[in-house]
């Protein structure tokens, strides 16, 4: 996933908000090290102090802690890291619902909107869930009569 920043945000605010997106995301899974503040830096573009800043930052959030000389690990703190994967839902929910309302949209109406997608969407994964099922029982079926001599 390519780094890309916006203009009138401090930088190190965007790497702090793009690795608290890929810890809850489980990009980085709960204990484990992350990369170094060099190579983070290198693969994001920027000047390592400004990463350092971020990845201090997030420590000081809870999200990270360090071990003398073994790096910087992701919490192991499921209540931290629920906590995080919650306010960054609320934040999507509060934009989705201020860009709908931009539109004219009501409440009920960007409610009765998600609801149907969702519906919709339920739909899609379960046709394509039954069309892979399908798929397989042929060869299941053909590897079946195989060993039966059929």
């Amino acid at each position: 996933m390519a780094w890309e920043f916006k203009d009138g945000i401090p930088i190190y605010r965007q790497l702090v908000r793009r690795l608290e997106i890929s810890i809850a995301a489980g990009e980085y899974q709960s204990g484990e090290k992350m990369p170094s503040v060099r190579d983070l830096a290198m693969e994001a573009g920027v000047n390592p102090n400004t990463m350092q800043r971020a990845l201090a930052e997030l420590e000081a959030g809870g999200l990270l802690h360090s071990e003398r000389t073994a790096g910087r690990f992701i919490t192991w703190d499921e209540d931290i890291l629920t906590k995080l994967r919650r306010d960054l839902a609320a934040g999507y929910v509060e934009d989705l619902f201020r860009n709908l309302g931009r539109l004219g949209m009501s409440t009920a109406e960007i409610f009765d909107t998600v609801r149907r997608w969702a519906e919709q969407t339920e739909a899609k994964a379960e046709a394509l869930a039954s069309s892979a099922e399908a798929g397989r029982r042929p060869e299941v079926e053909t590897a079946d009569a195989e060993r039966s001599g059929k």
